[in-house]
């Protein structure tokens, strides 16, 4: 049965999940209720931080179906557990979920999900069920309703802010949106303080802290229990601060369009004013003329809308939505449409959060949107989920945390053991025994640690905050100290945002004319190509302003032609519709007859339906009029490959190819325009309603503009540093091939002398395997080719050719190699260096499939289609001005990409900062162990306030101090440790402990030799201080009873008190990666005071100071000695940890890791591949697929000479 009733549940996507089915039972309850109380609540606590082990131990296994609590576990590399409980409520009608596909709308009930596209022949429907015909008498049509409408229970749980329903016909639980809508609203609720204090509190380590404040309550430490108490508040209020604000900025963000009045479409076509919160799926919703915040996904069905999508994808240009096509009406009964789908149709689609600052409608027509998804089903609500259950962050350092951690357990187990026996031996008291074993481990792991590493991610964070970076996700910062690969996109990262001009090339005849440099001139003013150039583009006015795509505006700048959108009375001009008008100025039309004035004047051409600019079919097309004439005009413009492909052979240049490649080679982009005229009887309702498809063929090619992107001056600049610290560069972008490997010669991103290898794949076809053809890039006039069968295996070699070859691919050679070709994928992008024509999902993928073989990526785009890949990088940046992009880790307000090496220099400082304070403090919880442990052989220990003095005067200032210094000023090529449980930083430890421990072995075994040594009591003068003895001798009778003022207590903490500031100072390490620790004046000021306080009050007792830390006088020789104990440990830790970083390092390496193969995945692939003859494609051989076989393939060499 465990087998068969686990449910995966969101299959393919990413929220994979495991399920079982479990149902309450008593007797288990009541055995773990009586557990609870025996361990005074401490189960709970256990059960509450593991789920597993609540629902096992309170639940046995049942099936799915009648599961009362579902145990989930994610499919990914995490493998957390949840639990839910499941619910129930009640449907109408005998199968609700069989009514879901006849559901529509119900005049009688305005909350039944309506749908705009049903036949209006149909009958009227209610509550989701088709009128039956009534074949009975009346009581018989009353028992079949009765059964009709009898509720049936539905069972469902939440998680995650999405409702699973149970469905008996797919024997699982599923997303239902358009069962049980709910209320429209993206609800972020702002926890209350007392819950988020509770969750806070909850926290294992908090947890820890509390049993030891109890633990030395009851030992009679109350300052220093008051002490870690107030620390502890701080951090909380602190934490608690932070989480609130991010809540209450995340529920602002959201609030914005939360709850507005809408009007909706009613039956009959009545217009109803509701609450946005009462918007379901199929509602047909109008949209104000003067704009609003979406407050759902919505499609368009009438009308055009000109949006700012800046909240979900931080670019501010406007954007033009069409309305869906609808069929015509003859066909609307038959199955030829296409069903809606978001991705398909996004230039048709209205995103909930995003702002429509205008709409254009059609005379008398409003503009209307069938609502399709609500609440946290739409775009803005997946956003806003993502950001409240974030993917935890796999990070080597936090796993080697724990184990570190867990070290410091183990040693304190030791103490435990060590003191029990001990003090048994020396026959202590019960209660003695208990506290002071349980002592040593509330010791051994430091309660400050948690706030120190916190530390140096915040003053990181500030720093960033300085140079423009700003952080939404501050545990990414240590990781960006590990990137060692960035991807780019071009337009607006690499290079400038805006294009310019360079010039244009028109066909005629089917050859190119010489290249121009504008079209602005009189004999072309009324020719296609200027028309062309004039109208195919998604602008709009905007308060006066010409505002869309800086691509279509250049475009349409460069023809001086005026665009005005019309009025009401125009329109009747152009049988009804006219939203858009472009015309020529007056001074290019030539000069006419005054009586043909009016008629020249009137040169204007009307667009008349925009099919937009769609990234995956990588063309726009409008229908245009000009006026006066009968017959529409079909303009094309896009990338010259596909529209190139829609066109008539005998209209393309025969040198078309080698055009284009001289323009690409140099750079340059390039868009090709094509034009067709249209047949008389397609008229203007017919082009409403007719496919894209049908339009965009048989086209006449009219040539080429040719547009220059130029780079941002700091670009190759800021690629030489990355290459100079050993930082591989990936351009990924939706740009031409040969542009964007021209871009990546330009910037340095690919050396001159270096070879590009363009990898061409093709899908299967014709019962033939896919295959890929190489060929390089730089020398197009002899194109050698090579081509693998589906199942070849190429192999990279990185030591052998030393990356002088580089590949080349588009969108579309990639989804072949990833679907075809998976393990040659992973060896393509070892040296893959240009992705063009990448679709956003594609730029996603790339960076999972470079993750795939461990590389630490980085991503900086300008956040228009990156959002994706910006989520899924370790270290995302977003170039975007806008702050509202929430969906990179890192916004930079700097808009290049000088950002990216600030970024990995203060996240390698704050790395290097992470791992010295978590070094220290492993130390200081070491040092004070050992000093404990020593003292606690003669049942001494130390005093409550030298426990103090340690813990806040030299601890708490030196961690939050040393963490100050800031990043090195430039990228070194070598990269900080990625874990703690690494040889040399382990072997640091180590040696510190040893030096520690042999030092404080030598201080307290020397003093009991000392000739003047004597158990120490209130009357032991060895300093001659006979005079102060009668004043003490009244108040030492308390400390006699844990027996703290003794000649060891106080030499050992002279000595340790010196031990902690030396490691402090020893691994406070500056060049590469931070400055050094001189120029962090707040840290030297700290420890040089901390110096001269210990030095005062040792060579000059204080008597007030030595009461107070329960110090006792020790002959002046006697300091003498400890000084030069405690600089001969400086002296010899010092040198130690230099000799680790100079030679050790090398030598351990060796010694540690006598491995062959190295950790990383991409290093390993490069090493096995190094010893491959065949790699990279030579140009004389081709290999031919054969069929493929049922197990793996064949493939035949041929050379050819």
């Amino acid at each position: 049965m465990e087998k068969e009733d686990l449910k995966v549940l969101n299959k393919g996507e990413e929220e994979e999940m495991e399920l079982q089915g479990y149902r309450l039972c008593r007797w288990r309850l009541a055995l773990v209720g009586l557990g609870v109380l025996c361990t005074g609540g401490f189960l709970l606590l256990l059960l509450y931080w593991m789920p597993e082990w609540c629902v096992k131990s309170t639940c046995t296994r049942t099936t799915a179906r009648d599961a009362e609590v579902v145990l989930m576990r994610s499919t990914d590399e995490f493998r957390r557990w949840f639990l839910a409980r499941v619910r129930v409520m009640l449907a109408p009608g005998s199968n609700p979920f069989h009514s879901l596909e006849t559901q529509t709308t119900s005049p009688s009930s305005p909350s039944s999900p309506s749908c705009p596209f049903s036949s209006p022949a149909s009958p009227p429907l209610a509550n989701g069920h088709t009128s039956h015909p009534s074949d009975g008498s009346p009581a018989q049509e009353l028992i079949r309703r009765y059964a009709d409408y009898q509720p049936t229970q539905i069972r469902y749980f939440t998680f995650h802010s999405t409702k699973y329903y149970w469905n008996d016909e797919m024997q699982n639980f599923e997303v239902l949106k358009r069962l049980f809508f709910g209320v429209n609203e993206i609800a972020v609720k702002v926890p209350s303080v007392f819950k988020l204090l509770i969750k806070e509190v909850l926290n294992p380590f908090y947890i820890f802290q509390l049993f030891s404040v109890i633990l030395w309550s009851a030992d009679e430490y109350y300052y220093y229990a008051v002490a870690i108490v107030f620390m502890s508040v701080i951090s909380i209020a602190t934490s608690l601060y932070t989480i609130k604000k991010q809540y209450i900025m995340l529920h602002d963000m959201v609030a914005a369009h939360s709850i507005v009045r809408v009007s909706v479409c009613r039956a009959n076509n009545e217009i109803e004013e509701i609450l946005s919160t009462d918007l379901v799926p199929g509602d047909v919703m109008v949209i104000p003329s003067n704009g609003t915040i979406m407050p759902c996904d919505a499609v368009l069905v009438s009308g055009t809308c000109i949006v700012n999508e800046s909240m979900l994808t931080g670019e501010s240009v406007p954007v033009t939505k069409t309305n869906l096509p609808n069929p015509v009406p003859g066909e609307r009964g038959e199955e030829t449409d296409s069903a809606y789908n978001t991705e398909e149709h996004k230039r048709h689609t209205l995103f909930c959060g995003t702002n429509v600052i205008q709409t254009r409608f059609y005379t008398g027509e409003l503009v209307k949107a069938v609502v399709v998804r609500t609440g946290f089903s739409t775009a803005k609500g997946q956003l806003v989920r993502s950001i409240l259950y974030p993917k935890p962050t796999d990070f080597k350092l936090y796993r080697d945390a724990y184990l570190f951690l867990l070290c410091l357990v183990a040693v304190a187990g030791i103490g435990f053991v060590y003191s029990i026996v001990l003090s048994v031996m020396n026959k202590v008291p019960a209660k003695t025994i208990i506290i002071e074993s349980l002592d040593i481990i509330t010791i051994t792991v430091p309660p400050a640690l948690p706030a120190a590493m916190t530390a140096g991610i915040v003053y990181a964070q500030r720093r960033l905050k300085r140079i423009g970076i700003f952080c939404i996700s501050p545990q990414r910062i240590n990781i960006c100290g590990q990137i060692n690969l960035v991807c780019f996109d071009k337009t607006g990262t690499l290079t400038e945002d805006g294009l310019d001009l360079w010039g244009v090339q028109r066909v005629e005849n089917g050859s190119f004319h010489l290249s121009e440099e504008n079209a602005y001139k009189e004999n072309l003013v009324k020719s296609q190509f200027v028309a062309c150039m004039a109208t195919c583009h998604s602008l709009t006015k905007i308060e006066g302003q010409l505002s869309g795509d800086p691509l279509d505006l250049k475009m349409f700048e460069a023809t001086g032609w005026i665009l005005e959108e019309a009025t009401e009375e125009e329109t009747s001009l152009h049988n009804r519709i006219m939203p858009t008008v472009v015309r020529p100025p007056k001074q290019l039309l030539p000069p006419e007859p005054a009586e043909l004035y009016e008629l020249s004047s009137a040169y204007e051409i009307g667009i008349v339906r925009q099919f937009p600019f769609s990234s995956a079919l990588q063309r726009m097309t409008v229908v245009a009029r000009l006026l006066g004439e009968k017959r529409m005009d079909a303009y094309t413009k896009g990338a010259p490959e596909v529209v190139v492909s829609l066109c008539k052979k005998e209209t393309v240049p025969e040198n078309f190819a080698e055009v284009l490649e001289s323009y690409t080679k140099q750079g340059f982009r390039v868009i090709a325009l094509a034009h067709r005229r249209l047949e008389s009887k397609l008229n203007w309702h017919k082009v409403q309603n007719i496919s894209r498809d049908h339009i965009e063929a048989n086209m006449e090619f009219l040539g080429l503009i040719i547009m220059q992107n130029k780079l941002k001056a700091e670009t190759p600049g800021v690629l030489q540093d990355l290459h100079g610290a050993h930082i591989r560069t990936v351009m990924v972008t939706g740009d031409n091939m040969l542009t964007a490997i021209s871009v990546a010669r330009d910037c340095g991103m690919i050396p001159p002398q270096d070879t590009v290898i363009i990898a061409d794949a093709l899908p299967p076809h014709n019962g033939q395997a896919a295959k890929i053809t190489w060929r390089y890039a730089d020398k197009p006039s002899k194109i050698s080719r090579l081509e693998v069968s589906l199942e070849d295996v190429c192999h990279v070699d990185e030591q052998k050719t030393q990356e002088l070859y580089h590949f080349a691919m588009n969108g579309k050679s990639f989804a072949v190699i990833e679907e075809h070709f998976p393990d040659m994928l992973q060896k393509l992008v070892l040296h893959g260096t240009v992705f063009a024509r990448m679709a956003p999902d594609q730029k996603t993928q790339l960076i999972e499939a470079l993750q795939g073989v461990d590389y630490f990526v980085g991503m900086c785009g300008d956040g228009a289609n990156d959002c994706g890949a910006l989520k899924r990088a370790h270290g995302g940046i977003s170039l975007s001005e806008l702050e509202a992009s929430v969906a990179s880790p890192f916004t930079s307000r700097t808009p290049n990409i000088s950002c990216v090496p600030s970024l990995i220099r203060e996240g390698r400082a704050a790395l290097i900062t992470s791992f010295c304070v978590f070094k220290f403090m492993a130390l200081y919880s070491i040092i004070q162990y050992i000093s404990v442990t020593l003292l606690y052989s003669i049942l001494s220990n130390l005093g409550d306030f030298q426990f103090l003095f340690i813990d806040i005067a030299i601890i708490l200032l030196i961690v939050f101090t040393m963490s100050l210094n800031p990043a090195w000023k430039e990228l070194v090529s070598r990269r900080p440790p990625s874990g703690l449980i690494s040889g040399p930083l382990l072997f640091s430890v180590l040696t510190q402990i040893l030096i520690c421990l042999g030092f404080q072995t030598i201080t307290f075994l020397w003093v009991r030799q000392q000739p003047w040594y004597t158990v120490w009591t209130p009357l032991t003068d060895v300093c001659n201080r006979s005079s102060h003895i009668n004043v003490s001798d009244d108040n030492d009778t308390e400390v006699d009873d844990h027996n703290i003022q003794n000649f060891e207590n106080t030499s050992l903490f002279y000595v340790s008190c010196f031990q902690y500031l030396i490691v402090a100072i020893v691994f406070s390490k500056g060049k590469p990666f931070r400055q050094p620790s001189y120029k962090n004046w707040p840290f030297v000021l700290s420890a040089i005071c901390l110096y001269i306080f210990l030095l005062f009050i040792m060579f000059h007792p204080v008597e007030g100071i030595d009461e107070f830390l329960e110090i006792v006088c020790v002959p002046f020789e006697w300091r003498v000695k400890l000084f030069l104990i405690i600089v001969v440990n400086a002296a010899v830790s010092v040198l130690v940890e230099g000799g680790i970083d100079l030679r050790a390092y090398k030598c351990l390496s060796r010694l540690c890791c006598p491995r062959k193969t190295p950790k990383a995945r991409y290093m390993h692939l490069a090493q096995e591949l190094s010893v491959d003859p065949d790699w990279p494609p030579k140009p004389t051989t081709t290999t031919e697929a054969k069929p493929r076989p049922e197990n793996g393939s064949t493939y035949q060499i041929m050379i050819n000479s």
